[in-house]
């Protein structure tokens, strides 16, 4: 049985940011306290107003090695590309 606490993802979302970013990894015994951690190490500054733990283990990443079959395949399609559309102006961030 193993004595070491999951590992948890964090992410902060900045004052100035409208997306989370991930920022580090700490182990924790749950979420709560993983939360906990997570404030005390990586928003000392004030700098964050929204913090999200992920348990590693619930995150499934692609394989650098696939590259080309997952991302490739849509360069050739241009019609999934924004250029087509016009954007009032009221919309921001996009």
């Amino acid at each position: 049985m193993s004595k070491e606490w999951p590992i948890w993802e964090v992410f902060i979302r900045s004052k100035q940011g409208l997306d989370h970013k991930h920022c580090g990894s700490l182990h924790a015994a749950d979420a709560a306290t993983a939360l906990r951690m997570a404030r005390d190490v990586y928003t000392r500054r004030q700098e964050g107003v929204s913090i999200w733990v992920v348990p590693s283990a619930a995150i499934t990443a692609s394989d650098p090695a696939d590259k080309e079959s997952l991302f490739e395949p849509a360069g050739d399609k241009i019609y999934r590309h924004p250029t087509f559309f016009v954007l009032p102006a009221e919309v921001d961030h996009m």
